[in-house]
C-alpha cells in the first residue's frame, strides 16, 4: 500500500526520533518470513524494549540524518527489518538473535553502534553486550574481589595457628 506524503513524513519523525534515543540498531532481511512470524517478533520486540519498524530504505535514510546511525545509510539495500535498542544496547541484537536460531530466513546485514556500521556477523557481539543488571553485578563483583582478598590474607594466619594447635591436640589426644 503506498504511502501519501503526510504518512511519509510522520513516518520519518518517529523513526528519526527513535534513532536519536536508540543506544543500537539491526538491519535484518526479513525476505521470506510470514506476516505471523514477524507478528511474532513485533510481540517479542515490545517485551523487550526493543522499537521494530519495517520501512522504507528511502524513508530510513532521511530517519537517520544527523544522528549517530547515518553511518548505516550507504548499507540500506533490499527489504530491511529495523530494530532499534531503546533501553539496553544488545537487546536488539539479542532479539535479532535468537529469533534467526528458529528462522533461518531472518539475516542480519548491518549492525550499529557508537556510530560506527559493522557488518551483520558482528551480530554477535552485540548480543553478548551485558545488561544493565549484569554490567553492575560484574562491576560490583570487580570492586569487592580486592577487599575480600585482602581479608582472606588477614585471617590466614590466625586460621593456620588454630589449625596447628588442633592437630597438636588431636595427635596428642591419639597416643
Amino acid at each position: 500500500m503506498a504511502l501519501n506524503l503526510e504518512q511519509k513524513k510522520a513516518v520519518v519523525a518517529e523513526m528519526s526520533e527513535v534513532a536519536q534515543s536508540a543506544l543500537s540498531a539491526v538491519a535484518a532481511e526479513y525476505r521470506g518470513l510470514t506476516v505471523g512470524e514477524l507478528t511474532v517478533l513485533r510481540v517479542k520486540a515490545r517485551e523487550e524494549g526493543v522499537f521494530l519498524k519495517v520501512a522504507k530504505n528511502s524513508l530510513v535514510r532521511r530517519a537517520v540524518e544527523g544522528t549517530e546511525f547515518e553511518c548505516i545509510q550507504e548499507g540500506l539495500t533490499g527489504p530491511l527489518l529495523f530494530a532499534f535498542s531503546m533501553e539496553d544496547p544488545g537487546a536488539a541484537g539479542r532479539l535479532v538473535k535468537g529469533f534467526s536460531k528458529d528462522h533461518d530466513k531472518l539475516v542480519t546485514k548491518i549492525v550499529s553502534i557508537g556510530g560506527e556500521m559493522m557488518d551483520g556477523s558482528q551480530l554477535g557481539r552485540l548480543a553478548d553486550l551485558p545488561t544493565h543488571d549484569q554490567a553492575l553485578s560484574i562491576l560490583l563483583g570487580t570492586l569487592k574481589a580486592p577487599i575480600e582478598k585482602f581479608v582472606r590474607t588477614l585471617v590466614a594466619p590466625h586460621t593456620k595457628l588454630v589449625r596447628t594447635v588442633e592437630a597438636v591436640r588431636v595427635q596428642k589426644e591419639a597416643a
